[in-house]
């Protein structure tokens, strides 16, 4: 039983983290800012890989013309371009942007305009339908659901986070000591994600990402222990070593909330549906890694034994190379 189980961890690992070196992860961002009546400053920010940019490009309506030529500069992890925009007395509400070569990528782009009476929309653009309205006043349902699929496609999108509930999943035994230890996990990056978001907390994102990744690895390394016999302190406090470590994850989610922004006008409602969409994704990801577990199961394969040790070292080696990756970032 422990082979099937094992096995299916290997390939809901493999499936997860061979697709976060097939496509960029972190999505692009396009945040547009109203400075006077019908002039906006704008940010334009791709990630790179190396010196690797991706091929993409905001195009505005053709009544916009700009003030100031683009300014293009790199940052640690991302390319960013600035410039000004006149777009007359019409302005942009009511209009479409558009980012040329998204259709042809696996990246999406969140976009963050905001303006001068204090209003913010945040809109998340994918490849398949690469344009977006910008939009006066939006209601409470609006902002609601808004933010609540950017909770689920943050957390769904997040292969680390993912991969560290993962590692939960593999080394918790019982229903009811894992449903402890996912809770645990939930309320401690809900308070961080709480407390970071709102200006509580100030932590530098770069080493958070950096330590989420070595978070993941110290699961790894516990389950190895766990399967030689020798169990950790995840196999016999669960609930302590994620409540320990979702208050790190809980400054990542922060970090990706702080990219978008929310709206001046409804800041506790926007947070606490992005954190809700976050809660929503993980239980997803959960129900569904616990479904297949159970299919496989009630099917009874017989697995090869190497399978069984292939998770540890499947999880290990991608947050080992995350760890180093992001370090190098920011060192």
């Amino acid at each position: 039983m422990n082979k099937t189980i094992h096995t299916l961890m290997t390939m809901a690992v493999l499936f997860f983290a061979l697709p976060s070196f097939a496509h960029e992860s972190r999505p692009a961002y396009l945040e547009i800012t109203e400075t006077q009546a019908g002039q906006y400053d704008v940010l334009w920010k791709r990630p790179m890989r190396g010196n690797r940019v991706l091929s993409l490009h905001p195009q505005f309506p053709s009544h916009c013309r700009a003030i100031t030529p683009p300014a293009t500069y790199n940052s640690p992890g991302a390319n960013l371009e600035r410039r000004s925009l006149d777009c007359g007395e019409s302005g942009l509400i009511g209009k479409t942007i558009r980012v040329d070569g998204l259709s042809t990528t696996l990246t999406d782009v969140l976009a963050r305009v905001a303006f001068l009476d204090g209003y913010t929309q945040t809109t998340l653009i994918r490849p398949s339908n690469p344009s977006f309205v910008i939009q006066g006043s939006q209601s409470t349902l609006q902002v609601s659901r808004q933010y609540l699929a950017l909770g689920v496609e943050h957390i769904l999108g997040g292969i680390d986070h993912l991969l560290f509930v993962l590692g939960l999943l593999l080394i918790v035994r019982g229903f009811g000591l894992l449903l402890k230890t996912i809770t645990a996990f939930t309320i401690a990056h809900s308070i961080t994600l709480a407390m970071a978001t709102l200006g509580f907390v100030n932590v530098s994102q770069a080493p958070v990402e950096a330590v989420i990744a070595l978070s993941i690895l110290f699961l790894a390394s516990e389950l190895a222990k766990q399967q030689k016999g020798n169990p950790g302190m995840t196999a016999r406090y669960p609930w302590v070593v994620a409540l320990s470590f979702g208050l790190l994850h809980g400054f990542g989610f922060a970090g990706a909330l702080s990219e978008v922004g929310l709206p001046q006008t409804d800041i506790p409602l926007a947070l606490l549906f992005f954190n809700v969409g976050v809660e929503v994704g993980q239980l997803m990801f959960v129900v569904a890694v616990l479904l297949v577990r159970w299919l496989i199961q009630i099917m009874k394969f017989k697995w090869p034994v190497w399978a069984e040790q292939m998770p540890a070292y499947a999880i290990g080696s991608l947050a080992a190379f995350w760890c180093i990756e992001r370090v190098m970032g920011f060192w």
